[in-house]
């Protein structure tokens, strides 16, 4: 009898070419960028996409005040230049002249108009209306709503000028900025199509909006008038349109990459991983004449949560309620053989603390983290007076299909410990519901930082920030953290901010509210006729110098 993911897998396959066969009609003759999405996409409103998958297609789509380059420093977008005042508290940004919005039928003409910097002040107050509830509004939770700032903490003096003011100083504003929820927007597009503008948008960006059909297929054309040009005066972009697809089986995602119906694969999947990488995470010799393979530290960590809710069963009936407990699981976890032998070299061990390799400017070497040792680990537990780790109860893992290996590694760690360990694997959907609902002791996550800062991933246990109006999944609480993670926001002395870092780092490392795994990398596999994809850190996908030669 044929499974049911067999059929699934058919019918994928299936409705993938009736989709292609329709836009290599509307793409005929172009150079078409195809990618998949297999998470889908939510949203392409700046003001609510808080998804990595979002951002990826809104990049195409829009600017912002600055961006990133190779290397994350900030450097101009829109904002040709900008100065800090003495005290840091007020940013004055130049804009160009010559950026506008994608043509739209609500524009005189239909012809997108020029941007100013009143766009930017509409924009960013868009973000702070509790009415959008945007999770972006933390960027502007410190803005000085004095007379000073007229009352708003942005305001534009004139069209080519717009000044925001802070009422502390606020140590990486700038690289914030850089974030898609600071995308300029045109109001008057936004008012006009109300909650439906994410599936209308209009930007300013190096490709414009023409379709989208939910779970099957977005596509971008090339903007015509954008405004950058290339170090030989050519417009960008090179090519002239972007499809997203998405396919959910990664499997299918896999073969129809194979096949050339897709420019590139991003990230590992078991369905392929060992296929295509050896196992030092190189490109198999055998795939060499048809692509190439992008490796980059990522600014990303996998961990295993603890759930620390102290009124919650999960937390008061479980061994996790023991701080030795937490920590000798840390200690039992083999790291390294996980990159090694699961992950075909991908990656580092997460040996130095919770913030990932990559960091700009981040002291690695002063942080030392949690290694493989399974006696000290063991001698933990006598410690918190376990003689019998089976006599307790077993703890509950849970994770997605995707990390089955890992996780059955892990739990085959767990139980060496003598610990009892059940794992349970589930959907991505129900796992996030499990979480909220507090019906884990433990489970896999992984965060991906908003901007090159470390204190994107102290956030994570900041007690105001506790899940599900944070990212604080743990709900790991301690006074200590939350003073230092404070003064951390404000301080501007990077020496003094580092001192807090490395304070809260130790108490992380003490209190184990989780076990960091491994810090990522970005993987991608690129056919060799596709020229100019560059790669960073922050796994941005820029696709506006990207040529393909075929």
């Amino acid at each position: 009898m044929r499974s049911i993911g067999f059929f699934v897998v058919i019918f994928s396959l299936v409705l993938f070419s009736c989709n292609e066969q329709r836009d290599s009609a509307e793409l005929s003759g172009k150079k078409v960028f195809r990618y998949n999405e297999s998470a889908g996409i939510s949203f392409l409103d700046p003001a609510l996409a808080v998804r990595f998958e979002d951002g990826w297609a809104m990049s195409q789509l829009f600017n912002g005040l600055v961006t990133l380059d190779k290397d994350l420093n900030v450097v101009p977008d829109i904002a040709k230049s900008w100065t800090v005042s003495d005290d840091k508290l007020e940013y004055t940004f130049t804009l160009r002249n010559d950026v506008y919005f994608h043509d739209h039928p609500e524009f005189p003409n239909g012809k997108g108009r020029k941007v100013v910097a009143q766009d930017f002040v509409n924009s960013f107050f868009r973000i702070t209306d509790p009415d959008v509830a945007s999770p972006g509004q933390y960027i502007f939770q410190n803005l000085d709503k004095s007379a000073r700032s007229f009352g708003l903490g942005f305001y534009a003096p004139n069209d080519s000028i717009l000044k925001i003011v802070l009422a502390k100083p606020q140590h990486g504003f700038l690289e914030q900025l850089s974030l898609s929820f600071c995308y300029v927007v045109p109001i008057e597009i936004v008012d006009h199509y109300g909650d439906d503008f994410s599936r209308n948008p209009v930007g300013t960006g190096p490709f414009t909006f023409k379709s989208w059909k939910e779970d099957v297929k977005l596509v971008l054309l090339k903007n015509e008038n954008y405004f950058e040009l290339d170090e030989n005066g050519n417009r960008l972009p090179y090519i002239d349109a972007v499809s997203i697809s998405f396919i959910r089986e990664k499997d299918v995602e896999f073969r129809e990459f194979l096949k050339g119906k897709f420019e590139f694969i991003s990230g590992l999947h078991p369905s392929y991983q060992d296929q295509l990488l050896t196992k030092e995470g190189d490109l198999e010799p055998e795939f060499s004449d048809r692509m190439y393979l992008q490796r980059h530290p990522w600014l990303k960590t996998d961990y295993i949560g603890f759930m620390l809710k102290e009124d919650q069963p999960a937390f008061a009936n479980s061994p996790i309620k023991y701080k030795q407990v937490r920590k000798a699981i840390n200690y039992g976890i083999n790291r390294r053989e996980i990159i090694t032998f699961l992950r075909n070299g991908i990656g580092q061990p997460a040996e130095n603390g919770f913030v990932p390799m990559g960091m700009p400017s981040y002291k690695y070497a002063s942080i030392i983290g949690y290694t493989y040792d399974p006696e000290k680990a063991k001698a933990l537990l006598f410690e918190a007076g376990i003689t019998n780790p089976k006599s307790l109860e077993p703890v509950k893992l849970i994770a997605t299909n995707e990390y089955k290996q890992i996780c059955e590694y892990i739990k085959e760690n767990i139980e060496d410990l003598g610990l009892r360990c059940d794992l349970e694997l589930v959907l991505p959907n129900v796992q996030k519901q499990m979480i909220a609902g507090f019906q884990t002791n433990m489970f896999r996550k992984s965060w991906t930082a908003d901007y090159p800062e470390a204190i994107n991933f102290y956030q994570l246990f900041y007690s105001k920030n506790e899940s599900p109006k944070g990212p604080n999944y743990t709900h790991f609480r301690n006074g200590p953290y939350d003073v230092n993670f404070e003064l951390s926001l404000t301080e501007t002395d990077e020496m003094k901010r580092y001192e807090l870092y490395t304070k809260m780092e130790e108490i992380l490392l003490e209190e184990a509210p989780v076990i960091p795994l491994y810090y990522d990398e970005v993987v991608r596999f690129v056919h060799n006729y596709v020229e100019g994809l560059s790669v960073n850190a922050m796994n941005r996908l820029e696709l506006k110098r990207v040529k393909i030669n075929k």
